[in-house]
């Protein structure tokens, strides 16, 4: 995995955004932006919520199959995102199986990679960035439940099965959901420090998985998960 040596490294990245779309999955999402939050109060930090438009942002659509959700106003659209982004979160949930729902969000992941310093990735929207292109010949990891669709998305991307998350170069991938918590804790590790993060789960009462490659859901894939 990679380290961020805290003496001659560049600083760590403060500008983050979010990419959101109908459907996304909320864990995805907001496990993630709460450890950022938290470590916003001894590093200060920006979080744009980006979006194709304006309007609020439901987890639920008619195709998830939910009958209970939550909307997020987005700050910013694709269109006018800040320049300055460094890292880019890309969450999954059940509006990633829908091309045309999320073709914003490739379209934004595909022309932006090239300028941001990190690329993160929560459960299938690994499958989202794959679609773009930006995994290609990148170790990458999804979510197991969904093995079968996701590695679909990327031919040319070498998927890695048995991973709570996978760490290749700038881009970071997290396996189904709650992995995303594990992977984030892993990311501001990496740049701000492992006592920081040690002290954010403690703060949070959350009990880290360290190992990578400690994945106890490997199974569903590997027993044909496709779901």
């Amino acid at each position: 995995m990679p380290t961020r040596d805290p003496d001659t490294g560049p600083a760590p990245p403060t500008r983050f955004a979010v990419a959101l779309f109908p459907g996304f999955q909320a864990l995805d999402v907001f496990g993630p932006l709460d450890i950022l939050n938290m470590l916003s109060k001894q590093t200060p930090l920006t979080v744009h919520m980006l979006s194709s438009t304006p309007d609020p942002v439901s987890t639920r659509t008619a195709a998830t199959g939910h009958s209970a959700g939550q909307s997020v106003v987005p700050t910013r659209t694709f269109a006018d995102a800040p320049e300055d982004v460094e890292v880019l979160l890309v969450p999954g949930g059940a509006g990633t199986r829908d091309p045309a729902n999320v073709q914003a969000v490739v379209d934004f992941v595909r022309a932006r990679s090239p300028r941001l310093r990190f690329l993160l990735t929560v459960c299938t929207g690994s499958a989202v960035a794959a679609r773009a292109g930006v995994l290609d010949g990148r170790r990458a990891t999804s979510n197991k439940r969904a093995w079968a669709w996701a590695t679909s998305q990327g031919p040319h991307v070498d998927w890695v099965r048995h991973a709570r998350w996978v760490a290749d170069g700038n881009v970071w991938t997290s396996s189904g959901v709650s992995a995303g918590i594990d992977m984030m804790y892993a990311f501001v590790a990496d740049q701000f420090g492992a006592g920081v993060a040690e002290g954010l789960a403690d703060a949070a009462e959350y009990v880290r998985d360290l190992d990578p490659s400690n994945d106890p859901f490997a199974w569903e894939a590997q027993n044909g998960g496709g779901k």
